[in-house]
């Protein structure tokens, strides 16, 4: 599609493609197979234990499997629904499907059999570890005197509390037997080789999944001044926590973690294919982490200063921006998700103003609890959604977005996509008198 000021145009069908366009450049398949063959040169003769965790782990786990040769030996995890029909992983190769994002019994069990097959790995084997995001949850061993019950619980409330992710993982990996590169210790003397498609602001390896196998430099005193910082309680489980061992010879026998797909990645790839549609693309950032009402409020405003510096017949301006922002809960029977919530904080922001149209959609396909992937706004948005009862400013005090996206008619469902380098967000802003 080459974009047009013509009226038949319709900037929200072009605002979805881009979206596909950036779901296409976070799919790491190459990348994959050329990490494999790395890895299978720096460790001539060592047999291969193939561990992919995460949203993403299904086509991951193909390109690898593609490239190894021989009898194959490993586990994949993900996430339940996100396996594609009739797939299955050859013979030698576990699969366990688990919960995101409140981990849950599956992924308890999961994780266990993942530690007991890299505690029985020696010297002439090496790991070769996909992780994408999601994994946190997924993979879920609770260290010792803590319940899953109990970290069912922590985990929800940090998910409601708005805290940015990092903080979150944070406390995920001093919770956990198994995160914070407590895998790589037990695989050890076997190397561990990691490669991550990131879906993290800032693109920290160690912070994909919590880091399972890459070493953590926080202390468990840090979780604790996260959870006190949010008003949840500390189990003494986690005072009286060890720090995570980060001297270990596992650490100094692996190479630096390789990024496959990341946000900056996606953002550069649909950059490029905007300006070959007629666009004048301009890439905000790919590491946002405030409120998702925040971001939305600061983005309006920069949309309209954009456009007030517009002249007729200027090519139309497109601002992208990924990273992950955050929502705080107040209804927990709410439905919608980051993406939603950014979108509809946008709407009230923009007030209707003419010619400027937006998307913003999780990369995995799925916005918060939802089956929305997240939506597209335009000027008329907020009437549309009032005129089929739904009020822009309730549906935002009651963390109600999806319900405005589908009263607005702006909902985008795609199923989950199988990659994820979080939020995609772009504004499409056009001249004032453009008669679109």
């Amino acid at each position: 599609m080459t974009f047009s000021t013509d009226p038949c145009c319709d900037p929200e069908a072009l605002l979805r493609e881009l979206f596909a366009v950036a779901v296409r450049a976070a799919m790491p398949a190459g990348s994959i197979t050329q990490f494999v063959a790395e890895v299978a040169a720096r460790h001539p003769g060592r047999r291969p234990y193939l561990l992919v965790i995460g949203k993403a782990a299904v086509p991951m786990a193909t390109a690898a499997l593609e490239a190894l040769p021989g009898g194959k030996l490993g586990t994949i995890l993900t996430r339940y629904g996100h396996l594609p029909d009739g797939w299955a992983p050859p013979a030698g190769i576990d699969l366990f499907e688990a919960a995101h994002p409140v981990p849950d019994t599956a992924g308890e069990r999961a994780a266990r059999r993942i530690r007991d097959d890299l505690l029985a790995l020696g010297e002439g084997d090496v790991v070769i570890a996909l992780l994408s995001g999601g994994g946190s949850s997924l993979l879920s061993l609770p260290i010792d005197g803590l319940s899953l019950e109990l970290k069912q619980s922590i985990t929800s409330d940090l998910l409601a509390s708005g805290a940015p992710i990092e903080q979150i993982n944070t406390v995920r990996k001093h919770l956990s037997t198994v995160k914070g590169g407590k895998l790589a210790v037990a695989a050890w003397p076997a190397v561990v080789e990691t490669a991550v498609i990131s879906d993290v602001a800032g693109d920290d390896p160690a912070m994909v999944a919590s880091g399972p196998t890459l070493p953590d430099h926080s202390t468990p005193a840090d979780a604790v001044r996260v959870l006190g910082h949010y008003g949840i309680s500390v189990p003494a489980a986690v005072r009286a926590a060890k720090p995570n061992v980060v001297n270990h010879p596992a650490f100094a026998a692996s190479t630096a973690p390789t990024i496959l797909a990341s946000a900056a990645m996606m953002l550069a790839a649909t950059a490029e294919a905007a300006a070959g549609m007629g666009l004048a693309p301009e890439i905000v950032g790919d590491d946002e982490t405030r409120a998702a009402t925040i971001a939305a409020q600061e983005h309006a405003a920069q949309a309209l200063e954009r456009q007030a510096t517009m002249q007729p017949g200027d090519q139309p301006v497109l601002l992208l921006s990924g990273g992950e922002t955050s929502v705080t809960v107040s209804n927990r029977a709410g439905r919608g998700g980051r993406n939603a919530t950014y979108l509809l904080a946008l709407a009230l922001a923009l007030k209707g103003a003419e010619g400027i149209y937006a998307i913003a959609c999780d990369t995995d396909g799925i916005d918060g609890n939802g089956e929305l992937a997240g939506g597209v706004i335009g000027p008329d948005s907020l009437l549309t959604a009032a005129n089929a009862g739904c009020d822009p400013q309730d549906a935002l005090r009651d963390n109600q977005s999806h319900a405005f996206l589908i009263a607005a008619g702006g909902a985008v469902v795609t199923g989950p996509t199988l990659t994820n380098v979080n939020d995609f967000r772009a504004i499409l802003i056009l001249p004032t008198g453009s008669g679109i």
